[in-house]
């Protein structure tokens, strides 16, 4: 048996070296498709404002969200419009009003891909931001307003900005 750490969101991110002297953002069209980026974009827009749950599941399942049974996205709550392919949401999660998920960043010298995935029964906040590369355990919530930027363990509360494990004091 080891004490060594579990691994970091950093260990799951893929890295993208961008060429030339321009930062990565300059280059987002070789990094994906741009009619592609274009459809997800429409088809975020309209998940974002339909006040169906169900509509909003399937429009999101359609450009590549894995999707659990009985999911709620809040009104205004974004996916990452690059790389929808990389969120995973598990049966009866709660994705808050204005909530963003990230699988990606544009860095200056390369940008970085990510897996987001969020457990069962887990919740995110109004207006919470998920960077990519993190799990979400089971159960966790994410307070309104914070920046998730590691995992947070199965039943865990973390909130602020960068997100920290509140206590029982705290609640």
């Amino acid at each position: 048996m080891t004490d060594d750490p579990p691994p970091s969101r950093h260990d799951r991110i893929t890295r993208h070296p961008t060429p030339g002297t321009q930062n990565s953002l300059r280059h987002w069209t070789s990094a994906r498709n741009p009619l592609r980026v274009s459809l997800n974009y429409a088809v975020i827009v309209l998940a974002r404002i339909s006040p169906s749950l169900r509509l909003k599941n399937w429009l999101l399942g359609a450009i590549g969200v894995t999707i659990g049974t009985g999911v709620s996205w809040g009104l205004e709550s974004t996916p990452d419009v690059f790389w929808p392919d990389l969120i995973t949401v598990d049966d009866h999660a709660i994705i808050g009003y204005n909530a963003t998920i990230l699988c990606h960043e544009f860095l200056q010298h390369e940008y970085r891909t990510g897996e987001v995935h969020i457990g069962k029964r887990a919740m995110i906040g109004a207006g919470a931001i998920v960077l990519p590369g993190v799990t979400i355990g089971d159960g966790a919530q994410v307070a309104a307003n914070s920046l998730v930027t590691r995992d947070v363990p199965a039943g865990a509360t973390v909130a602020g900005v960068p997100a920290t494990e509140m206590s029982a004091d705290d609640s």
